[in-house]
């Protein structure tokens, strides 16, 4: 996401760009293809709503920015209420066919395994940096690269899902067209059925680490026998709770526990178990997820998964130029440098790809302010953040300066959100004018 973004900036305005792709030669334990932009784990990029989200509002300054991943998104979209999904391949294949056929972007397949000593880089590897460029870093750093683990949920064939026992419903009935409301499927578990589903979970083989390695999860994309673990109500208050649902087929029986599978694609035909990522071990997971009224005979498209996820501690080794400060004609963008999400990553992509481009033509281009999304997560990873505990953040308020004389309560979070985003919208327009101008599609 933050390569191809990046790359698209640098080429729309007007400088030759090569991106280095080591896919398909060398492959990763998430990736299936070499496209560039390839969604690994979830197929959403969360809330769309740029007035009450700082999500959605990072959404509307890529658009505003004529992000190539925005509007790839946008093109390959699948109702999913608030939030905007995408149909993850042909998403990929269009950020990969329009970066191929641009005239000033070529594409050179194979790994790179040092930093480069001159030239103009941008590394924006994203969650899976190869332990070849990954050790490279440690060494020019001093400071090694952390690392925390990722998983990715299962998804699976609609065909083989059992509709006389789940039904469609987004939740409280958002969506106002059929398509809309079939974007949720929903499998309802009665008490004894939920309480069984939680002892075989705990009870799973799990994936093993290396002897002396201990996993450090991201809070937003927990494995869900860690959620688990921390209590046998978490999933029904979590990812499994009943409530804005009705079961049609017992409409009089109110659920303990719901399971949801969000459409995958855009014929329907592939739905993902949301929330449900994990580090169960293959065969766990079939006998465990068909315990799930619905799923019993359900056949997998892709099983869960885990794999270590590096990023750096940005809060020391870079600058606000997101420059490494040992090796300054290297950038990094994206997920390796401590933000989380595929919004968040592509938008420091679009923002690396600008600040080289004003720097190779001598201009200086300072980065938007704090008070905009991407602003407040470029000051975070540069400096805003504690660097001795320093952890992978998604998008959110608490990262932007506060907005004074607001006043405190849900109906006051309502106003203060409201006023975030006017301040950023406004903010990110300036910023967008006085950057240097781009050439039209």
């Amino acid at each position: 996401m933050a390569g191809s973004e990046a790359a698209w900036q640098a080429a729309q305005a007007g400088l030759p760009v090569v991106i280095h792709e080591m896919r398909p030669q060398v492959g990763t334990f998430a990736h299936r293809t070499g496209n560039l932009a390839e969604m690994v784990c979830s197929n959403s990029f969360r809330s769309d709503d740029s007035e009450q989200n700082a999500v959605g509002l990072l959404h509307w300054e890529m658009r505003a920015a004529g992000g190539l991943i925005m509007a790839a998104a946008d093109r390959h979209r699948l109702p999913a209420g608030g939030a905007l999904a995408v149909d993850r391949d042909p998403f990929a294949e269009e950020v990969t066919a329009r970066l191929r056929a641009h005239p000033l972007v070529s594409v050179s397949e194979g790994e790179i395994t040092n930093l480069p000593d001159s030239g103009t880089w941008i590394f924006a590897t994203g969650p899976l940096t190869s332990p070849a460029l990954g050790e490279a870093i440690a060494r020019e750093t001093g400071a090694g690269a952390l690392a925390f683990f990722d998983a990715i949920a299962p998804i699976v064939y609609f065909d083989s899902i059992d509709m006389s026992r789940a039904w469609m419903q987004s939740r409280y009935d958002k969506g106002e067209t059929e398509e809309e409301r079939t974007t949720y499927l929903n499998c309802p578990m009665d008490r004894d059925q939920y309480e069984a589903f939680i002892d075989a979970l705990l009870a799973a083989d799990n994936t093993e680490f290396h002897d002396g390695e201990t996993a450090t999860y991201f809070d937003g994309c927990l494995p869900i026998e860690v959620m688990a673990e921390r209590g046998r109500e978490t999933l029904r208050h979590g990812p499994m709770k009943p409530v804005g649902l009705t079961n049609p087929h017992a409409p009089e029986v109110k659920p303990h526990a719901v399971v949801q599978l969000r459409r995958d694609n855009k014929l329907g035909t592939l739905y993902n178990i949301v929330g449900f990522q994990t580090k169960m071990k293959y065969g766990a997971q079939g006998d465990v997820f068909r315990m799930i009224p619905g799923l019993e005979d359900a056949r997998f498209a892709r099983l869960g998964g885990i794999h270590r996820n590096t990023f750096m501690n940005s809060p020391t080794l870079l600058d606000g130029q997101m420059r490494l400060r040992a090796r300054p004609n290297i950038r990094f963008a994206g997920q390796v440098t401590g933000v989380e999400g595929y919004v968040e990553s592509a938008a420091m992509g679009l923002l690396a790809g600008r600040l080289a481009v004003a720097e190779m033509r001598g201009q200086r281009l300072s980065p938007p302010p704090g008070t905009t999304a991407t602003g407040a997560l470029i000051t975070h990873i540069s400096g805003g953040a504690e660097a001795k505990t320093f952890q992978p953040m998604n998008v959110n308020f608490g990262l932007f300066p506060p907005v004074e004389g607001l006043r405190g309560g849900r109906r006051g979070r309502r106003d203060r959100y409201k006023a975030y985003t006017d301040r950023a919208k406004a903010d990110w327009t300036d910023w967008l004018a006085q950057a240097m101008p781009h050439a039209a599609e």
